[in-house]
C-alpha cells in the first residue's frame, strides 16, 4: 500500500499540461523578457521602426514604432508575455503614451529577478523589496514634479515641450514643432474638458506631412446630393439613422402573383407613396439639412432637392456620432413627434476641396471646441503612423491639462528614482536590500537602452548621468541629439507626471504578478469532432 501511495497521480484530463516550480518560473521569465527585447529597440528619440505584415489576402503593411500597436498585432502563446501585452494596452488606454517604456521596464525587472532567484532568494522577499522601492520611487517622482498651471504662459510652454518630447520618438520627429503646436492648439480648444471625441482626424493622401493643418470646424468626408444647395447658412440639421431606400419592392423569399403589369405598378406606387409620406414627416421638423447614416435613394433625394433641403447620405457611424456631439443634435430613427427631436445647429455648411477630394465643412458648430486635424502624407503607411503619433500626443496633452504636473525626460526621472531607491537599499538590512538594488538597476536600464538605440556609448553616458545625479544635478538627463549629458530644463525635454507614474506602477505590478507564478496549467486542447452534416 505504501508503494502505491508514492506513485505519481495525474489529476488532469488527457492532453492537459502542467509546468511546475522552476520550469514554470523560467517559462514566464523567458516569455516576458522576449517581449521586452522585441520592443526595446523602438525606445527613445532614435528608436527604430518595425514592419508588421498582416496575414491573409493582400497582407496589410504597418510601419510603426508604437509599442502598443506592435504588441497588439503579434500573436502570442506565452502566458507571461500576454500579461505584458495587456499591460501595454492599458497604458495606451489610460494615458496614451509610455507603452514601450512600461513593457521594457517590466521585462528588465524580471531579468533582474531571474538573477536573484538563481542566487536562491525567495520570490516573496524580492516582492517585499520591490514594493518598498516602488513606494520610494513614487515619492521621489512626486517631489520632483513641477506644476505651472497657475502661470498660463509657462503652462503653454510645458504643453508644447511635452508634445515635442512625445513626438520626438515618433515618425513626426522631423516636423515636431509644427505638430506639437497643432496638437496643443487642438487640446486648448477643448477648454479642459479632455473630450478627444471633439477632435476629428482626417487622413488625405498627397502633399507632405508639413501641409497638415488644424481646421476650426468639423469636416465630413462625404458628398452633398445631386441638385441640392452646396452652401447653407444657419443650418438646422436632422441627424438620422433610418432606411431611405424603400422605393423598390423588397419582398424576399415570397411570391406575388398578379394578373397584369398594372398591379405591379400599383405596388411600386404604394411604396413610393410610403416614401413620400416619410420625407414629408422629416420635412415637418423645419430643417434645411438632413444627414443619414444609411443610403438615400434617388426618389427621396429628388424630394429633398425639390424642398431645397441639403441631404447627405451614408455618413459612417463614427462620423454621425461625432457630428451629433459637435452640432448639439441627437441621432433619430422615427419622425412622428418633431417636438421631441433635438436638432443640430451650425452657422455654415459648405463644400471644400482638400487635394483632389471634396469634403463637407461645418463651421460655427454648437460645440465651439470641435475641430478637425487634416493629415497629409505621401503613402497610407505614413498617414497611419502620423495619426497614431498625433493621437499619443493628444492623449498625453489631454491628461496633462487635467493633471498639470510635469517631470523631466531623457532618462532624468528614471535616474532620479534609481538614486533614491539605491539610497534606501544602502540603509536597509537583510535580503530585501538586494531586491531594491535590482529595482534601481532595472530603472537605470531605460536610459541605457535609449543611449544604445542612438548608437552612443551607453556605459559612459549612464555613468556620467549617475555621477551628475550624485552631485544633486536632479534636472540632468541624456541629450540624444549631441550624445552628451545635459540639463533637461534648458533643453525643454518635459514629460507628463501622469505618464511616468503610470509606467512605474504598471511595470512593477505586472512584474510582481509574473514573479509570483510557480505553476502553469494548460487546458487540454478541444478535440476536433468530424462534421457529419456539411453545408
Amino acid at each position: 500500500m505504501a508503494s502505491l501511495s508514492m506513485a505519481p497521480v495525474n489529476i488532469f484530463k488527457h492532453g492537459a499540461d502542467e509546468e511546475k516550480a522552476e520550469t514554470a518560473r523560467l517559462s514566464s521569465f523567458i516569455g516576458a523578457i522576449a517581449i521586452g527585447d522585441l520592443v526595446k529597440s523602438t525606445l527613445g528619440p532614435k528608436g527604430m521602426d518595425k514592419i508588421l505584415l498582416g496575414g491573409g489576402k493582400g497582407g496589410s503593411v504597418t510601419v510603426t514604432n508604437d509599442g502598443a500597436t506592435i504588441l497588439k498585432a503579434i500573436g502570442i502563446d506565452n502566458p507571461a508575455a500576454k500579461v505584458l501585452v495587456d499591460m501595454s494596452k492599458v497604458q495606451d488606454d489610460e494615458v496614451g503614451d509610455g507603452t514601450t517604456s512600461v513593457t521594457v521596464l517590466a521585462a528588465e525587472l524580471l531579468r533582474e529577478a531571474e538573477l536573484l532567484i538563481a542566487k536562491k532568494i525567495h520570490p516573496q522577499t524580492i516582492i517585499a523589496g520591490w514594493r518598498k522601492a516602488t513606494q520610494a520611487a513614487r515619492e521621489a517622482l512626486r517631489d520632483a514634479a513641477v506644476d505651472h498651471s497657475n502661470d498660463p504662459a509657462r503652462f503653454q510652454e510645458d504643453l508644447l515641450n511635452i508634445a515635442r518630447t512625445t513626438l520626438s520618438s515618433k515618425l513626426l520627429t522631423h516636423h515636431k514643432d509644427h505638430f506639437a503646436q497643432l496638437a496643443v492648439d487642438a487640446v486648448m480648444r477643448l477648454k479642459g474638458s479632455g473630450n478627444l471625441e471633439a477632435i476629428h482626424i482626417i487622413k488625405k493622401l498627397g502633399s507632405s506631412l508639413t501641409d497638415s493643418y488644424l481646421d476650426e470646424g468639423f469636416l465630413l468626408d462625404k458628398k452633398i446630393g445631386v441638385n441640392q444647395p452646396k452652401r447653407l447658412e444657419n443650418a438646422n440639421i436632422l441627424i438620422a439613422n433610418t432606411g431611405m431606400d424603400t422605393d423598390k419592392i423588397k419582398i424576399f423569399g415570397s411570391r406575388v402573383r398578379v394578373d397584369s403589369t398594372a398591379k405591379v405598378a400599383e405596388i411600386e406606387l404604394a411604396e413610393k407613396e410610403k416614401m413620400k409620406e416619410k420625407v414629408d414627416r422629416i420635412l415637418k421638423h423645419g430643417i434645411n439639412c438632413f444627414i443619414n447614416r444609411q443610403l438615400i435613394y434617388n426618389y427621396p433625394e429628388q424630394l429633398f432637392s425639390q424642398a431645397g433641403v441639403m441631404a447627405i447620405e451614408h455618413a459612417d457611424f463614427a462620423g454621425v456620432e461625432r457630428l451629433a456631439l459637435v452640432t448639439g443634435g441627437e441621432i433619430t430613427s422615427t419622425f412622428d413627434h418633431p417636438e421631441m427631436v433635438k436638432l443640430g445647429h451650425c452657422k455654415l455648411i459648405e463644400e471644400v476641396m482638400i487635394g483632389e477630394d471634396t469634403l463637407i465643412h461645418f463651421s460655427g458648430v454648437a460645440m465651439g471646441e470641435a475641430c478637425t486635424v487634416v493629415l497629409r502624407g505621401a503613402t497610407q503607411q505614413i498617414l497611419d503612423e502620423a495619426e497614431r503619433s498625433l493621437h499619443d500626443a493628444l492623449c498625453v496633452l489631454a491628461q496633462t491639462v487635467k493633471e498639470p504636473r510635469t517631470v523631466y525626460g531623457g532618462g532624468c526621472s528614471e535616474m532620479l528614482m534609481a538614486k533614491v531607491v539605491t539610497d534606501l537599499a544602502n540603509r536597509t538590512p537583510g535580503k530585501e536590500a538586494v531586491a531594491m538594488e535590482s529595482f534601481a538597476k532595472a530603472l537605470r536600464m531605460l536610459p541605457t537602452i535609449i543611449a544604445d538605440n542612438a548608437g552612443y556609448d551607453s556605459a559612459d553616458l549612464v555613468a556620467q548621468l549617475r555621477a551628475a545625479h550624485q552631485e544633486n544635478k536632479t534636472t540632468f538627463g541624456l541629450n540624444m541629439y549631441e550624445g552628451l549629458v545635459g540639463n533637461m530644463a534648458e533643453l525643454g525635454v518635459t514629460e507628463s507626471f501622469q505618464v511616468k507614474r503610470q509606467v512605474l506602477l504598471s511595470a512593477s505590478e505586472a512584474a510582481e504578478m509574473i514573479l509570483r507564478v510557480d505553476n502553469i496549467i494548460k487546458a487540454a486542447p478541444r478535440k476536433r469532432v468530424p462534421d457529419h452534416h456539411p453545408c
